[in-house]
């Protein structure tokens, strides 16, 4: 079945997508959450009109998307964390503590859109992957200290 989305799904497509699913997925779990509609003709043809209507603010979330990649290419972000005498983190450093890093540092970062490429459970260098948009998505340095 073919369904338009209404917002990011992770691992499907972003808002606005047309996307093919299957059907028990579609009528079971994205449409009655809200998060899908039903690609039939005429919702098609508003669809596309409304991204006609819309393709102005759609560059202009891009390239301030972009803006802010640029900017955050030289933030190395420091994150404490309670720790062992060998390093050990007690627990793990997930993209809730980056969110709140980044406001720190005085960024605005949603923690949805920061993945991990590995579980951070030692202090030392890591790298996260931080999507902005769609197109635009940077790899940012951070580093794990223990609290003193």
């Amino acid at each position: 079945m073919e369904i338009i989305l209404k917002e990011d799904v992770v691992n499907l497509g972003y808002k606005d997508d047309i996307v093919k699913v299957k059907d028990g997925y579609g009528r079971n779990f994205l449409i009655p959450q809200k998060k899908a509609v039903i690609a039939s003709e005429s919702a098609k043809k508003v669809l596309a009109e409304n991204l006609r209507q819309r393709s102005h603010k759609i560059e202009k979330i891009k390239n301030d998307a972009l803006e802010l990649a640029d900017k955050l290419k030289n933030v190395v972000l420091t994150v404490k964390a309670k720790a062992s005498q060998t390093g050990k983190i007690f627990g793990a450093v997930a993209a809730a503590q980056l969110a709140d890093a980044f406001e720190k540092a005085g960024y605005n970062v949603d923690k949805k859109n920061i993945s991990l490429k590995e579980h951070v459970k030692e202090v030392g260098s890591y790298s996260a992957t931080l999507k902005l948009h769609r197109e635009v998505s940077i790899d940012v340095p951070f580093e794990v200290v223990a609290e003193e």
